[in-house]
């Protein structure tokens, strides 16, 4: 997410709605300008599928503002207006993504004037907070949203990242039963065991789970056990939604990937697929266990969907994604029980918020980063 907040701009700025028949073009050029990466390294860059609007869209109240000097489009910004339970409350919050302003414009106070028009749309639609995330070493993102914004830290979840070896599926323990459940049954479990033990977990859950980019949810369980440990997940496909293609990687990375390619098949065992070539893959919500012998579960889970993407044909989803945050008893158990690859996962990713409807609640926001509640991560804000 960039964010300009040293100069103010010196030339007329406008700001407008997206218009699809007159800015797509314009802002395909926006978006290949504007480069995302979490270290000096690594550069991702997204393919809207010609849909720039695609990653808000699935949301039930949303908006794109673009912003325009002397009818140039320099700059933009996406959010969207759902209800979730926050603070034991039910409350509607307004999520800010996609901040973009084109390299010749920034520093000049364009991403201040989009947040704050943001802002306003949200507080239209009756939300309570508006809340973002960025990167730890953003110091752009940070000085515009904390420095001059008003928002703050809330929590700082990781992005982990598991590679997809195309065609190799993993075995999974034998002791083990995974079923699928059907979208009423998700509905009431996450209803009766998650919501009480999350911030931020949407009202509208059965209509995520009903949409056609959710493939499922699956619990876990012991064929012969007597401890009732269990786990669930689902699945969202965002491969359907947009790509990924990263640009530049860490070195250990792109050593192993061209020694794959130059090895052929001898060394796919090593599991790397071509990340440099757009990209699909499957992002995991709703991951919840219980149970003292659930991280074997969880686990379990993670690798059957590996397997799923593995066997797919189309070769489209080519890494599975979590976001985790601490659990409900405040340590990194759940962090440890799901695969990843450390050089490709992110773990300085960091959630803003501020309220928008009373100054006063601004106060303890930080200090709920310190809660027994762990984080529901939105697919539809991936």
């Amino acid at each position: 997410m960039v964010g300009q907040w040293e100069e103010e701009v010196d030339e007329e700025v406008v700001i407008r709605c997206y218009d699809d028949r007159r800015d797509r073009i314009e802002m395909g050029r926006v978006e290949k300008s504007c480069e995302i990466g979490h270290d000096h390294q690594t550069l991702l860059f997204t393919d809207t599928l010609g849909d720039p609007i695609c990653r808000i869209r699935n949301s039930p109240f949303f908006i794109m503002l673009v912003a325009e000097v002397g009818n140039k489009l320099v700059g933009s910004i996406q959010g969207s207006v759902k209800p979730v339970k926050f603070h034991d409350k039910s409350v509607r919050v307004g999520y800010v993504l996609g901040l973009r302003v084109v390299p010749p414009y920034r520093r000049r106070g364009i991403g201040s004037i989009l947040v704050r028009k943001l802002e306003e749309w949200f507080e239209s639609h009756n939300a309570d907070y508006a809340y973002m995330a960025t990167q730890k070493d953003n110091e752009a993102s940070l000085g515009l949203f904390i420095g001059r914004l008003g928002y703050v830290v809330f929590r700082n979840p990781a992005i982990l990242v598991n590679p997809v070896n195309p065609g190799r599926g993993l075995k999974l323990p034998s002791d083990i039963g995974i079923r699928k459940l059907k979208v009423k049954e998700a509905e009431s479990l996450y209803r009766r065991y998650v919501a009480a033990t999350t911030e931020f977990f949407p009202e509208d859950i059965n209509k995520i789970l009903r949409n056609k980019l959710s493939i499922g949810t699956w619990v876990a369980y012991y064929n012969d056990d007597n401890t009732k440990s269990w786990a669930m997940l689902s699945v969202w496909d965002s491969s359907k939604v947009f790509k990924l293609r990263i640009e530049r990687a860490p070195l250990s990375y792109l050593l192993l990937t061209k020694v794959s390619n130059f090895c052929g098949k001898f060394l796919s065992l090593l599991g790397l697929p071509d990340l440099f070539t757009p990209f699909g893959f499957y992002f995991l919500y709703g991951v919840h266990s219980e149970g003292p012998f659930c991280g074997k579960l969880v686990r379990a889970l993670c690798e059957h969907v590996h397997n799923m993407a593995a066997s797919d044909g189309s070769g489209a989803c080519k890494v599975v994604v979590v976001e985790v945050d601490k659990g409900s008893n405040g340590d990194d158990s759940l962090r440890r029980c799901i695969p990843h690859w450390k050089m490709l996962s992110c773990d300085d990713d960091m959630w803003c918020i501020k309220p928008l409807k009373c100054e006063k609640k601004k106060i303890g926001l930080s200090e709920r980063s310190k809660s027994r509640f762990s984080l529901f991560v939105d697919p539809r804000d991936v």
